[in-house]
Parts: structure tokens; sequence; C-alpha cells
């Protein structure tokens, strides 16, 4: 039993997996604010581009 506890006191793998779980998040969130404020500017291109071709229409 006691051989148990000492190779999982040594073993890594889960906190590997954590560290890769928080990297992916934070890539995720980093994605998502950037594609919400990009987002906002291309909408806001695309109504000056429909109201310069309204008038032409």
């Amino acid at each position: 039993m006691t051989t148990f506890f000492k190779r999982f006191s040594k073993d890594e793998s889960g906190a590997t997996a954590i560290e890769y779980g928080l990297i992916a998040a934070l890539i995720s969130i980093t994605i998502i604010t950037a594609a919400t404020k990009i987002g906002g500017s291309v909408g806001a291109k695309f109504g000056e581009v429909e109201s310069a071709v309204a008038p032409a229409s």
C-alpha cells in the first residue's frame, strides 16, 4: 500500500493535464475577446457600406 502512495505522489500526469486545460482556457478566452472586438468593428464597417450603397439603389 505504501508503494501505491509513493507512486501516486510522484505521478505528475494529472498536473500536466490541468496545465494544458488552463492554457486551452486562456487561449479560448483570448480568441473570444478578440472576436467580440473585431465583430463590433466589422459590423460598423458593414453599416457604413450599407448606408453608402443604399442611396445608389
